[in-house]
């Protein structure tokens, strides 16, 4: 396991941005993280870095049950996700 070098805990996709921005103005990489359930190793920062953990971007923006799709952030988890849909008879 590689560490990065540095963690950020953005909460909108306008703090993304401008992290992101940064980070390719000072060629830094950058490692995204959102609910930890990647097992092929994607966060590992083999190169060091910024860890963009995107654990509190936690939103479910919209949710269309006649096409049976969702809109959602990057933190959130499927246990959030099927406690919203309960009692709409659909699950992730």
């Amino acid at each position: 396991c590689a560490p990065p070098d540095a963690v950020v805990w953005p909460q909108s996709v306008g703090q993304v941005q401008e992290l992101a921005a940064l980070c390719y103005r000072c060629r830094v990489p950058m490692v995204p993280f959102g609910t930890g359930t990647g097992l092929e190793g994607g966060v590992n920062a083999v190169q060091g870095g910024v860890c963009f953990d995107l654990s509190r971007m936690d939103t479910i923006a919209e949710l269309s049950l006649e096409d049976f799709s969702v809109t959602v952030e990057p933190g959130v988890t499927r246990k959030a996700l099927n406690s919203h849909l309960r009692g709409t008879g659909l699950w992730f």
